[in-house]
């Protein structure tokens, strides 16, 4: 896909479908529960598999590229008493670990078997009623991790109590979920390092969730304003937001002069760029609480030469793909050169940007997505665009709303 040199487009509305992190994890409450209605679902592939999954009363479950789905049905095929899963999913997925998940069930009496590599997916797992009553996680690895297992925690007859062992990373998830079980009207508890859940009382009434769109998604409009210096509104977005990607607004008012302004009548955001901001001399970040929004703040300051120091990265080694090597091979094509460890990326140094670019997306959404404000500087080619379908289906054309040809 050929994207032209192009300018950005003043005071146009986008409206971002539901967060798919919270939507994913309302279905599986949904289902566990039934007493839940949900509305602004994600349109997104991974939220449309996993329901699909949930539907269906098939013995062996194909998620493909889904990976919170195959982490959420893990714990959710847990507890389905006398019921036998083969939880299975792309190339790309047998290559993703989840031995922490898996042993943690393990643990809590789960008979679940590898069908192919030891600590990774397919996987053979046999429901039972889950009696043991707490469980310890390293509290390093993924949130969905965990986040699985507090998705079921309220099913068990005893709750659960998760002891999370070192530092947390990603806890802004975690909380985003509690906050989400809160809602719901489980009972839990975040003390130090030790998450409590207690058993829902499913007598209650019914609950009704409006899903807020999509923080992650809203982050490559943020990248685009900061290039192009242009407002963009975009819908439906709550200022007390518990998305971890929330920090998006923060982020890029302090380091791009982007000011985001709430409307709460109807839940409209504006991208304001500040005309008298001075770019800083360089960025330093920690982006633990926040991963997924890093390529699109790598793209942003390589297409404005501002040199960047990003740590906190641990987890992109195991997302889609790894997203740190990735991110260093198609930011040298703009010029960039990158140092890269296994926490972290920082500019070497900016140079010419080579000719005839095409920039490969490693069956990763975000590579397509986050790499496409670059055409505010150049013409270059994106290959297999069709993977933002995964997260966001709508980009392409919702991008060409807001671009004109330069």
């Amino acid at each position: 896909m050929k994207l032209e040199k192009s300018k950005l487009i003043g005071d146009k509305t986008i409206q971002i479908s539901g967060s798919k992190s919270i939507s994913n994890r309302l279905l599986i409450l949904g289902n566990l529960f039934k007493n839940i209605k949900i509305t602004n679902l994600s349109n997104s592939q991974d939220t449309q598999l996993l329901k699909k999954a949930l539907s269906e009363n098939s013995e062996t479950v194909d998620i493909h590229h889904a990976g919170t789905a195959m982490r959420f049905l893990t714990s959710y095929y847990s507890i389905m008493e006398g019921k036998t899963t083969i939880l299975t999913g792309s190339k790309r997925m047998k290559e993703r670990p989840i031995k922490n998940l898996v042993s943690a069930l393990q643990d809590l009496g789960v008979p679940i078997e590898y069908l192919e590599n030891e600590g990774f997916p397919p996987l053979k797992i046999t429901g039972k009623k889950i009696t043991a009553t707490q469980v310890d996680v390293p509290a390093d690895i993924s949130s969905q991790f965990i986040t699985s297992l507090l998705l079921i925690a309220g099913k068990l007859d005893q709750g659960l109590t998760i002891n999370l062992i070192g530092k947390i990373t990603s806890r802004s998830y975690i909380e985003m979920t509690l906050d989400i079980l809160t809602r719901f009207g489980i009972e839990n508890t975040f003390e130090g390092n030790t998450i409590t859940v207690k058993k829902f009382d499913e007598s209650t009434e019914a609950n009704s969730f409006e899903v807020e769109s999509d923080w992650s998604s809203a982050s490559y409009f943020y990248s685009f304003c900061a290039l192009g210096r242009e407002t963009i509104h975009l819908k439906s977005f709550f200022k007390a937001s518990t998305q971890g990607d929330s920090a998006i607004s923060k982020i890029y008012e302090k380091f791009f002069g982007i000011k985001t302004i709430f409307s709460e009548i109807d839940n409209t955001i504006s991208l304001h760029p500040d005309p008298t901001f001075s770019f800083p001399e360089k960025i330093i970040l920690d982006m633990n609480d926040c991963p997924d929004i890093a390529q699109t703040l790598c793209v942003t300051a390589s297409a404005l030469k501002i040199p960047f120091e990003i740590s906190g990265l641990g987890t992109l080694k195991v997302k889609e793909t790894d997203r740190l090597s990735a991110l260093k091979n198609e930011l040298k094509k703009f010029g960039t050169e990158t140092e890269i460890t296994e926490l972290s990326i920082q500019s070497i140094s900016f140079n010419e940007p080579e000719e005839n670019i095409s920039v490969k997306t490693y069956q990763d959404h975000r590579m397509a997505m986050a790499f496409a404000p670059f055409c505010l500087m150049k013409e270059f080619n994106i290959e297999d665009e069709d993977v933002v379908e995964k997260s966001y289906p709508m980009f392409w054309k919702d991008l060409s709303t807001i671009l004109a040809k330069n």
